[in-house]
């Protein structure tokens, strides 16, 4: 794998406020950024929100704003969500910022110019919602099939991109390159669309409909329709914050998307590139719907999720913990406050919260807390530095591989082998006898060498929880990239660790 990678959030349209759906996406693209990060890579990671079009200005009107006011105000939240969620971006990226604005025109100028931009009449089904024409193959009882609504006929004057063009070269480019859109299943998916003749896309809106947009470079009577500005961000934002080698960065770009964008992703945008004589991404990496109880989320049903609601009633590193280790990725998962609450007190609460006060704790109780080193190694504590070993190299085989869920079971499979040696050394009963205590002594060095390791396994997926454990073991971590540390010696002789904290207090239901 290269030493440069690009990861890209979509933009998140400011007509909504950040939800489930967001922050998912949102800290899986964190995770993967941090983990190829501690593996010794260079990271560009942006994320932001998209600002034009029909329903922004609606929305505006609607709260007695201007667009622009109400895209601040909107864009502002997300910004200060993720912040306050902790997500390493590297660069916001905003549709209004003059560098996006100037670079959409430049595209645009050059595609024109090539000959695959014309301007035509079109009347069709169209989704406020989705900001784009259906045709009727595609409406479900003749309704959007996202929004459940039915489309609005129009029909106008515009501006159309030649994609038909483009078709058979990105059929040729998915048989070239099978991995282009993962899961597969989504690229089966993109090749059952391109079965069908693509038509060319409406690019456009016109002034006298809509102000709020990019106006053509070519038309000052026309401004951009929101796919042709939206997608060019993840190219924009990258030449803005790495001018210098955005070629580079580029060449590894891995876009991460929920599925209800997956045809513009996977046939405008890459289109859209070939027309420009440009490169495609590296990877559209496709995850699916996080649905509440049984229904998909909706702020009319009234079961929006919250990412700093979450925070505050049980923070973060939980929020996080279950949405990566509940949803496999690709496929839809469901999200209820009874699963959330069972996988917490069972992986974090019982497990990894309580195995880290009860090392602590004896450490504290049996030597005032601190290691001791130099004991000999027996069978069994080389059994557990090899039960982490394999769990690092399968954790890494399946972050790389995007399923974070396994690499999640895998560092826990390492934690249920802690307990297990914990029971069967049994140090509490060992401390009875003094003749033994020098054995306890190496058996908690090897448990505190566990849980240095449990660190440097989370924390792509848990940063905070991970720091903790090493200020509590008053250790560094380390990157994954470094060797593993060795086992006996991670501790100097003399080295404390803190008193006991509850990492994870349970959470308590009525019952």
């Amino acid at each position: 794998m290269s030493d440069r990678v690009y990861l890209t959030t979509p933009l998140y349209y400011v007509n909504a406020e950040p939800h489930l759906g967001h922050t998912y996406t949102t800290v899986l693209v964190d995770t993967v950024a941090r983990f190829n990060r501690s593996m010794g890579r260079e990271v560009v990671f942006q994320t932001g929100t998209d600002e034009h079009g029909d329903k922004i200005a609606e929305a505006a009107a609607a709260g007695n704003a201007q667009p622009r006011q109400y895209a601040d105000r909107v864009a502002g939240i997300f910004r200060d969500t993720w912040d306050e969620c902790g997500i390493s971006y590297d660069h916001f990226i905003r549709t209004t910022d003059d560098y996006h604005v100037t670079f959409v025109r430049k595209m645009l100028a050059r595609i024109h110019e090539k000959g695959d931009i014309y301007f035509g009449k079109y009347g069709g089904n169209y989704c406020t919602g989705c900001e784009r024409f259906y045709a009727d193959r595609e409406l479900v009882d003749g309704k959007c099939p996202d929004h459940l609504v039915e489309p609005v006929w129009i029909e106008e004057e515009n501006y159309f991109f030649r994609m038909s063009r483009y078709q058979n070269q990105l059929r040729q480019l998915l048989d070239d390159s099978p991995d282009l859109i993962r899961p597969a299943g989504y690229r089966n998916e993109v090749l059952g669309l391109l079965r069908e003749p693509l038509e060319d896309l409406c690019i456009s809106r016109p002034k006298s409909r809509l102000e709020w947009g990019i106006e053509l470079p070519f038309d000052d009577n026309y401004v951009t329709y929101v796919w042709f500005d939206a997608l060019l961000n993840y190219l924009s934002g990258l030449e803005h914050c790495r001018p210098k080698d955005s070629e580079a960065f580029w060449a590894e770009a891995n876009h991460f998307i929920a599925k209800d964008i997956l045809k513009p992703h996977a046939v405008f945008w890459p289109t859209m590139l070939l027309a420009a004589d440009l490169p495609v991404y590296r990877h559209l990496n496709v995850h699916g719907y996080w649905n509440v109880g049984q229904s998909k989320m909706s702020k009319s049903l009234g079961n929006v999720i919250r990412p700093l609601e979450m925070r505050d009633r049980y923070g973060l590193e939980g929020f996080r913990y279950f949405l990566l280790r509940e949803m496999v990725f690709g496929m839809d998962s469901a999200f209820t406050e009874d699963a959330f609450v069972t996988r917490f007190n069972a992986d974090l609460s019982n497990g990894l919260g309580n195995l880290v006060s009860r090392v602590l704790a004896m450490q504290k109780r049996y030597f005032d807390g601190e290691v001791q080193t130099g004991g000999q190694r027996r069978p069994e504590d080389r059994e557990l530095a090899a039960a982490f070993s394999e769990a690092e190299t399968r954790a890494v085989e399946a972050t790389e591989g995007l399923a974070l869920h396994n690499a999640l079971e895998e560092i826990w499979k390492a934690l249920a082998a802690t307990d297990k040696y914990i029971v069967e050394t049994a140090p509490f009963k060992l401390w009875k006898d003094e003749s033994a205590h020098t054995r306890v002594g190496t058996i908690l060095e090897t448990l505190c060498d566990a849980l240095l390791h449990t660190a440097r396994l989370i924390a792509p997926f848990m940063p905070e929880t991970a720091a903790r454990i090493g200020a509590l073991l008053g250790v560094e971590i380390g990157p994954l990239a470094h060797p593993t540390p060795m086992w006996g010696k991670n501790f100097r002789k003399g080295h404390r660790v803190s008193e006991p904290a509850r990492l994870f207090p349970r959470i308590e239901t009525e019952t």
